[in-house]
């Protein structure tokens, strides 16, 4: 390892002094003229970590839903899975490190993970459609060349797009073909597999409207529409011709804001959805007779995907275990259908992507969406095993034709990360198979009011929560004040958590009505203001 070349070329990426980065579940993400010493910096780890785990490692160079101007930067681990914690931490302080300390820092990691430098590296790297994105992508190729690691560079990809490439590379091929051209048609394959089935309405040739949030999803979605038009017509709507990336549009507004994107036309009754800049998520969206807009989130997507799974079970006879696992944020309606309706077993975890996947690996088959549409279905291996075997060896064709779909199902499914065009075929295909419409979908159960408020406060710190960020331990009293005031309404619950990134607690209220959803919450807000060392003006 040369010491000398690796510190003359951070000098050209040199880290503006006194700032200071968190590598958290999303990465490294700030303004994107502050991140070319981080980008330089990646490159580096990335040759490390391939060279601990000998075997391909990813770095995508995104920013995902955050504004144009933004750019980040995250690593993937071997199985297309995110960083391991013990990485992050490495990730950090190779980012924070001044100058002068970059070769200390590198040599302390190197023995801490017992790095041993003789080995191999490969590393490949994608990049969404920010403006930044193609230099500060060179600037992780500058760092992964002066470590004498290999790489290819795919370009143009959504991240779900750059986990699949790791996790086919990293299985020599098994899970699929390491090219945009492979993904495609894996999961082309399975979807024109699942709605060619007989009893699939031919009559009514399907059509979606998509709103790509000017990023990458519209380039990648043009690319595959041939493979899948015999099944499913996408129109493309804010395809980055002339919007702005993120704004007004995409999964992460429509969420938000409870409205339809600009840029897209809308007729009553028919079905849209929206990625996000990167293309990890996804949401459902219609305008119903009279105009109304109904949201259709992560928990009806997961909710409308378990229900299918366990009907298909059902009917092939056997006992695989399918969990779903939500967050604090899943509406209380949806947890109540799944457990009481459907009798699957619901979990509940931290925030955060990579809490839910954990959990998701403990099952058969394990089923996970946080509310803002990023999601998957992780299948377990021996499940996987269990379900070609009995596609390919039951012998009563009703059975036979049940493990037949759900072996496609879990084709289509990218079980790396979630990734908006594969759930988008999923959800297409069982909207077909069932001949559901999207009013039917949405009215599996009605979700009960919900409000979420902000409060800045001094120090988020004083905040700790426990049960999955359901109960308050810390300050004193704030617990039993929201229990107090959760008592005042019907079906009603509430939860503060702090943020991640900056000084504010973030409310969480539902209830019976709106009315009484915003009351709770903002009485929850005031209680967080007064305990917990709440700043500025009162909520």
């Amino acid at each position: 390892m040369d010491l000398h070349a690796i510190t003359a070329h951070s000098a050209l990426h040199a880290k503006p002094s006194g700032l200071v980065l968190q590598y958290g579940t999303a990465g490294f993400r700030t303004k994107a003229e502050h991140l070319d010493h981080v980008m330089y910096r990646m490159g580096l780890l990335a040759v490390l970590r391939s060279k601990q785990t000998k075997s391909t490692i990813g770095v995508m160079v995104t920013a995902s839903h955050n504004p144009e101007e933004d750019n980040g930067v995250k690593l993937v681990d071997p199985l297309g899975e995110m960083l391991a914690p013990s990485w992050e931490e490495h990730a950090t302080s190779l980012a924070n490190a001044e100058e002068q300390d970059l070769p200390g820092v590198l040599m302390d990691i190197i023995v801490k993970a017992a790095v041993d430098l003789q080995q191999d590296a490969f590393v490949v790297i994608g990049r969404d459609t920010r403006l930044s994105s193609e230099k500060l992508s060179q600037s992780v190729i500058d760092g992964v060349t002066v470590l004498e690691g290999q790489f290819h560079d795919y370009g143009l990809v959504t991240t779900p797009q750059l986990h699949y490439m790791v996790y086919c590379r990293n299985t020599s091929g098994q899970y699929g073909e390491a090219t945009v051209e492979g993904y495609y048609q894996k999961l082309s394959k399975a979807f024109m597999e699942l709605t060619k089935q007989p009893f699939c309405s031919e009559e009514e040739y399907r059509s979606l409207k998509v709103d790509c949030a000017n990023g990458i999803g519209a380039l990648k979605l043009k690319e595959m529409e041939h493979y899948i038009s015999q099944g499913l017509s996408v129109q493309l709507f804010n395809d980055g011709t002339k919007g702005k990336l993120n704004h007004l549009c995409g999964a992460d507004f429509v969420k938000s804001h409870q409205k339809p994107p600009q840029g897209i036309e809308m007729k009553s009754n028919e079905r849209c959805c929206s990625f996000d800049g990167d293309a990890d998520r996804i949401v459902y969206y219609y305008l119903d007779v009279d105009g109304h807009f109904h949201l259709i989130d992560g928990d009806k997507i997961a909710t409308l995907i378990s229900r299918f799974l366990k009907e298909l079970l059902l009917e092939i006879g056997e006992s695989l275990n399918i969990g779903v696992v939500q967050t604090a944020y899943a509406n209380g309606s949806s947890t109540r259908y799944l457990e009481e309706v459907m009798k699957v077993p619901v979990y509940c975890t931290k925030t955060g992507v990579k809490h839910l996947h954990h959990k998701a690996q403990e099952f058969d088959i394990g089923v996970y969406f946080e509310a803002n549409g990023h999601g998957t279905v992780l299948f377990s291996k021996a499940a996987e095993t269990k379900i070609r075997q009995l596609a390919k060896e039951l012998e009563d064709e009703k059975r036979k034709a049940a493990a037949k779909t759900l072996e496609n199902i879990l084709d289509l499914f990218n079980q790396t990360a979630g990734d908006a065009i594969s759930d988008m075929l999923v959800i297409e295909a069982i909207l077909t198979l069932k001949d559901l419409t999207i009013q039917q979908w949405d009215a599996l159960y009605t979700d009960l009011p919900n409000r979420q408020l902000k409060v800045k406060v001094a120090d988020r710190q004083v905040i700790s929560t426990t049960d999955a960020e359901r109960q308050v331990v810390t300050p004193p009293g704030l617990q039993e004040a929201i229990s107090d005031l959760v008592k005042k309404h019907k079906l009603s619950r509430a939860f503060v958590r702090p943020s991640g990134t900056e000084d504010i607690v973030r409310v969480y209220a539902e209830a019976d009505s709106q009315e009484n959803a915003d009351s709770l919450a903002r009485a929850v807000s005031l209680a967080v203001f007064e305990l917990a060392g709440g700043v500025g003006e009162a909520p």
